[in-house]
């Protein structure tokens, strides 16, 4: 037997004597779930935890799902925190909270990183030393790569959609595309026009090219959606089911996100059904249209075997409006009001569109949502923020020159700064 065949073994048995060593722990543990394995290990949360690899062990509930990762690297800050919003002029008894992906790191913030710690995991163990990934001018996806990358010593190359007027100039240093070029990635632009002629085969035209430069590309999807991505939202499940454990007065009816890519809704939607949620997913597709998305969700999780029919398990929503990372005045001013009354600042591509959908839908269809508990998924992408300042700068708060006596005394002990 060679090497690379006893792999799938010893990554069973790794996995097999991490499923029992949880369900010992299980009941015992400050954070883990009655035959839940705790996602944190006291080794994660240590000094050195943090980009750090292990061994994968799943929630017990998926461990007939096929084929499963053997290791992901700690690349976000988990668990991210739940908490109730208020939002305005909700029917009847209708609760929303809202699960803050946003916050799960820095550059990496929003739902990227998820699919990146199992992503990344398995371009180390391939023994990569770039990765590949595509996406718009503005990709979030592409962020977090690029940052997920350099934190791993990998060198990142994304290829990014802009428009025929745009493809041959300097893309500029606005939002993900300065984090994006500061950590070092290199940026090949193409037009809308050859993305849709070519689309995917991009990365492999890039991929053969580095191949012939001796280099070892990964090629990481768009968006980060395929069945190995998809465990991520899949463990997210695992860190709802524990803090409503720790907090059994909340109980959710539905959880709500936007769709761009694929992969956080097939792994909400699978993780929802085979936990003890059962909640009911919806998804609003910021982009294509809900028959693609149901189409492209079946196809993942018929990649890990789950037996499901994708319209049994979430129901999708349009909400892509004008066209992906279009938005209208009407999107752009409910962004700045949902701000302003609740501090909650949301993204214009996704998760904006995605409550704005959502909140129509409750206006129009109150008896629908009349008493339900609601969680919505904050998913980021805050830095797209900064290529809409231009259409937001109308309805930005207003500022003003201070109003100074003409003779106002210094006070010593202040003002050191000049």
């Amino acid at each position: 037997m060679t090497v690379t065949s006893t792999l799938p073994l010893l990554c069973r048995f790794r996995r097999h004597l991490s499923l029992v060593a949880a369900a010992g722990m299980a009941g015992v543990t400050a954070t883990g779930m009655a035959g839940v394995p705790a996602t944190f290990s006291s080794a994660t949360a240590q000094i050195g935890g943090f980009l750090s690899k292990k061994p994968y062990a799943p929630p017990l509930w998926a461990t007939h799902l096929s084929p499963m990762p053997c290791h992901t690297f700690s690349l976000g800050h988990f668990p991210t925190p739940i908490h109730k919003w208020n939002l305005p002029n909700l029917p009847e008894g209708t609760e929303v909270w809202i699960k803050r992906d946003d916050l799960s790191g820095m550059q990496l913030s929003g739902n990227k990183v998820r699919k990146l710690e199992f992503l990344m995991a398995d371009a180390v163990a391939q023994g990569a030393d770039c990765v590949i990934t595509v996406g718009g001018i503005q990709s979030n996806h592409c962020r977090a790569t690029a940052v997920a990358a350099k934190y791993l010593n990998l060198d990142c190359y994304l290829i990014l959609r802009t428009s025929k007027l745009l493809v041959d100039k300097d893309p500029g240093l606005v939002g993900n595309l300065l984090v994006e070029r500061l950590v070092g990635a290199h940026v090949d632009l193409v037009s809308k026009e050859e993305y849709g002629k070519i689309g995917s085969a991009l990365a492999d035209l890039l991929k053969k090219r580095l191949l012939e430069e001796g280099r070892k590309p990964y090629v990481i999807p768009v968006g980060g959606s395929n069945s190995l991505g998809t465990w991520g939202y899949i463990e997210a499940i695992r860190e709802i089911e524990q803090q409503i454990q720790q907090s059994s007065d909340v109980q959710f009816d539905d959880i709500v996100v936007a769709c761009g890519s694929g992969g956080t809704i097939a792994g909400l939607a699978l993780g929802s059904r085979l936990s003890s949620l059962n909640t009911k997913v919806h998804a609003f597709s910021v982009c294509d249209d809900p028959e693609y998305f149901y189409d492209y969700v079946q196809g993942l999780i018929d990649g890990l075997n789950s037996g499901f029919d994708s319209h049994d398990i979430v129901s999708m929503e349009n909400a892509k409006g004008l066209g992906y990372a279009m938005n209208t005045a009407e999107e752009l001013k409910f962004v700045k009001d949902i701000a302003a009354s609740t501090g909650i600042v949301l993204d214009p591509v996704y998760s904006g569109k995605a409550v704005y959908g959502l909140l129509k839908d409750m206006a129009g269809n109150p008896a629908k949502w009349k008493g339900r508990k609601v969680l919505f998924i904050h998913t980021g992408g805050l830095l797209g923020l900064y290529d809409k300042a231009d259409q937001l700068s109308s309805l930005a708060g207003s500022w003003r020159r201070m109003d100074l006596e003409d003779s106002v005394p210094r006070k010593d002990g202040t003002g050191k700064m000049f």
